[in-house]
C-alpha cells in the first residue's frame, strides 16, 4: 500500500515527458500544494531565522550550525517531520539536516522543534540535490536518510522512481567511509528495485543479515509513522533497507 501523503511527502524524480527533459538535472521531489496551519505559520515566522538555512553555492560547517562537532545525518524529504523530531531526540548526539520543499511540512518541523526543544535539526527548504552539490562536503555524512518516497505504482511511471542507480552513485560520494544509507518503503515492488539498485551499487555494502531476503530489521531509531501502523494491523509490510558504504 503506498504511503499516506498526510503523513509523508514524497520525494521523487519528475517525469520524463520528452527527449529534451531527459537531460534534465536529477530533482529529489515534485511540488505539490498544502495548507499552512496557524502553529505551522507561527513556526515558521518565529524559528524559521534560526533553524531554516538559506540555500547558498558554499559548503556548511556543521561545526558552526550545531555549536559542535558530532556525527551529521542528512534526511531527503521528511513530510510532516513527525520522524525526524524524534529520531533527533532519541539520537541526541548526532546532528540532523533534513531537506524539504513543502512549506507546511516545514512549519510542522519547526512547531515540534520548539515544543521539544530540539538543537540538533537544521533545515533546508530545498531541493536536497542542489544542496549536496553545493553545500556538503563530500565524505563528510554520517548517514543519509531516505524514508517512504513516492513508490509510482504504474509500471510506465517507474522510472520516476527517486532510487534509480544514477541518483544512487550521487549519494555515495556523501557519506563517509562507514556511513551508512537508510531507505524505506511499504510498496513491496519498490522495495525490491531499491534492493537491487543498492546492491549494485559497488561503493555500498548490504548490513542485513544471512537469511533476511537482503533486507535489514527496522533499526531501533526510526519510529513507526500512524499510517504504518495501521498497515501492519491490517498486515501490510514495510521493508527496510540499510546500506554502508565501504
Amino acid at each position: 500500500m503506498p504511503a499516506d501523503p498526510s503523513d509523508q511527502p514524497v520525494p521523487t524524480v519528475p517525469p520524463e515527458e520528452t527527449d529534451k527533459s531527459k537531460h534534465r538535472p536529477i530533482k529529489s521531489f515534485v511540488v505539490r500544494p498544502g495548507r499552512m496551519g496557524t502553529g505551522q505559520t507561527r513556526a515558521l515566522a518565529e524559528l524559521g531565522p534560526r533553524f531554516v538555512l538559506p540555500f547558498k553555492q558554499e559548503l556548511v560547517k556543521p561545526a558552526e550550525l550545531f555549536g559542535r562537532s558530532a556525527p551529521v545525518v542528512f534526511e531527503i524529504g521528511f513530510g510532516m517531520g513527525a520522524a525526524t523530531a524524534q529520531i533527533a531526540t532519541t539520537l541526541p548526539d548526532v546532528d540532523f539536516i533534513g531537506c524539504e520543499v513543502h512549506e507546511p511540512g516545514v512549519g510542522a518541523l519547526l512547531k515540534l522543534i520548539g515544543e521539544q526543544k530540539l538543537e540538533n535539526i537544521r533545515i533546508f527548504q530545498h531541493d536536497a540535490v542542489e544542496v549536496l552539490e553545493h553545500m556538503i562536503q563530500p565524505g563528510s555524512l554520517a548517514g543519509m536518510h531516505i524514508f517512504f518516497p513516492d513508490p509510482w505504482h504504474k509500471k510506465r511511471h517507474n522510472k520516476r522512481r527517486l532510487i534509480q542507480a544514477p541518483f544512487v552513485a550521487k549519494l555515495v560520494n556523501y557519506l563517509a567511509p562507514g556511513g551508512y544509507l537508510h531507505c524505506a518503503t511499504d510498496w513491496e515492488p519498490y522495495a525490491q528495485q531499491m534492493l537491487d539498485v543498492l546492491s549494485a551499487e559497488p561503493a555500498l555494502q548490504n548490513t542485513a543479515e544471512a537469511g533476511s531476503a537482503g533486507f535489514a530489521e527496522k533499526p531501533a531509531y526510526r519510529p513507526l509513522t500512524k499510517f504504518e501502523n495501521r498497515g501492519i494491523k491490517l498486515g501490510h509490510g514495510v521493508w527496510d533497507l540499510v546500506f554502508k558504504r565501504r
